[in-house]
């Protein structure tokens, strides 16, 4: 089969499609036939090496795909021979053919095309276990995502949309501002121009909101804090501005505040399974109603893994952008 290489830890440059061979299923895995991969920003720091796959995993980029069932290990009852599934993955999506423990597989929603598809398990996943499983995001809630723009960003606003919360967003351009607010989006901040803490207390009525999700980091810690409701839940997914920060714990305590942090990659199978199963029963009725729609900006062939890497670390894009073999 063919796969995106990595030739040497770098830019985008070096990336390369090679002749590689299949891979090999074991007894509780199924072989997809790719049709196509989602870019993460994760692939581009396991391009920089700063980002190694779980032991045992394929050394391949590619956290999510969707294609077709080609082949199925003796002990997978789900799935049969030409199922159209989408995946997340460990790695391997950057190829033609990937192998996935069953419990990571989904069928492709009704009303979207299998193409669509790919740009669905990392997003979902992510938001759901961290938003809804750990931060208990609920109906008449308040709700901030940073980089409303991103991929995991034009997801959560929908599904939280769907889920009854007010949302609010930050992004850097009046473009992807407009492009979250006609996704669903209530209060749009341009964190450029704007303070986002003064903006949050100013249509909170002063409390804050309830739950933040976090790409940022550090520089945005204390300010995340400060816009908390009493009993609001941070909950950290990443580390763009950095990874060690000063915080003032007092309020923290006086306003009885949680703050929580995870990846999805180094999880179990059974736990991605569990998060998995959640996300069919939570998450697909809404994108079965049109409710929830995967964003995608751009797709490109395999072939044109460096453009797309180069697009995705311009942040240039709104949703994500796929990889198609």
């Amino acid at each position: 089969m063919k796969a995106v290489v990595i030739t040497s830890e770098g830019g985008p440059e070096v990336l390369r499609i090679q002749e590689v061979g299949d891979p090999e299923i074991k007894e509780d895995e199924v072989l997809i036939r790719v049709s196509a991969s989602a870019l993460n920003l994760g692939d581009t720091y396991q391009r920089q090496g700063l980002y190694p796959p779980p032991p045992g995993s394929s050394t391949y980029l590619g956290l999510e795909c969707s294609g077709v069932v080609e082949a199925i290990g003796k002990n997978v009852s789900r799935w049969r021979i030409g199922d159209q599934v989408c995946a997340l993955l460990s790695g391997g999506g950057y190829a033609e053919k990937v192998a996935v423990p069953e419990g990571q597989v989904l069928p492709v929603p009704p009303g979207i095309s299998v193409t669509d598809a790919a740009s669905l398990p990392e997003v979902a996943c992510t938001v759901w276990s961290t938003v809804f499983m750990m931060s208990r995001l609920s109906a008449g809630e308040t709700f901030l995502v940073h980089g409303g723009s991103s991929g995991i960003g034009t997801f959560a606003i929908q599904i939280a949309k769907y889920h009854g919360a007010r949302v609010f967003v930050t992004a850097g351009s009046q473009e992807k501002l407009a492009a979250c607010k006609d996704l669903g989006a209530d209060v749009c901040i341009n964190y450029k121009t704007e303070d986002f803490v003064a903006r949050v207390k100013e249509e909170t009525e002063q409390k804050g909101v309830d739950v933040i999700l976090d790409c940022v980091g550090a520089s945005y810690l204390q300010r995340n804090l400060d816009c908390l409701n009493f009993d609001g839940r941070l909950f950290i997914i990443g580390f763009l501005s950095g990874v060690a920060a000063q915080v003032d714990l007092r309020g923290l305590l006086a306003k009885r505040l949680t703050v929580q942090a995870a990846g999805l990659r180094y999880r179990s199978p059974e736990n991605k399974a569990a998060i998995m199963k959640e996300v069919e029963q939570n998450v697909w009725p809404a994108v079965a109603e049109g409710k929830v729609k995967p964003v995608v900006y751009k797709c490109f062939s395999l072939s044109e893994a460096v453009e797309a890497h180069r697009l995705i670390e311009s942040s240039k894009h709104i949703g994500k952008i796929l990889l198609l073999p």
